[in-house]
């Protein structure tokens, strides 16, 4: 059996044990370029995550705090999978990415870092976008910082919206 290892999650999972409240309903209620929101439409926005895998891996959720895909009502989950549409046409904008990881994880035994609030990650992906860094450095190498990823995504949104 192989093993994978990703120490540079360790810092997101010891502030999860801690973190009170919901992380995405406080973005919803505060300022954009604070709480890394890219995009909102009438029922969902999209953030980017904090601890990202990638360059513009961002996220897609509900404003309305729920924890599953069941409880979403139809308006939501057509806007859901709109934006998640427009989301790749931002990040193929920007970064031309050659693929997409896009999953939801239900429940913190299939991976949820937030049970409560349901959201969508959409990580792009690049040929031999990983190597040795995080196995023999223990770190994460990613070329941009979240202040940068936000205002070039920001601006591809408002482009093709």
């Amino acid at each position: 059996m192989y093993r994978l290892w990703a120490p540079w999650r360790m810092s997101y999972i010891k502030s999860a044990d801690r973190m009170q409240g919901c992380f995405l309903c406080e973005a919803i209620a505060g300022h954009d370029e604070d709480t890394y929101v890219v995009y909102r439409s009438k029922r969902v926005f999209v953030i980017l995550n904090s601890y990202p895998y990638n360059t513009g891996h961002i996220m897609v959720a509900p404003y309305r705090h729920i924890g599953d895909i069941e409880s979403l009502d139809d308006a939501e989950a057509i806007d859901l999978i709109n934006v998640i549409k427009k989301s790749i046409a931002a990040l193929r904008e920007v970064y031309s990415p050659q693929g997409y990881n896009i999953g939801v994880n239900l429940g913190r035994v299939a991976g949820a870092g937030v049970e409560g609030h349901l959201h969508v990650h959409i990580v792009p992906r690049w040929s031999g976008d990983t190597n040795f860094m995080p196995i023999t450095g223990g770190a994460k190498v990613l070329p941009e910082d979240l202040r940068s990823t936000w205002q070039k995504l920001r601006e591809a949104f408002k482009k093709i919206s």
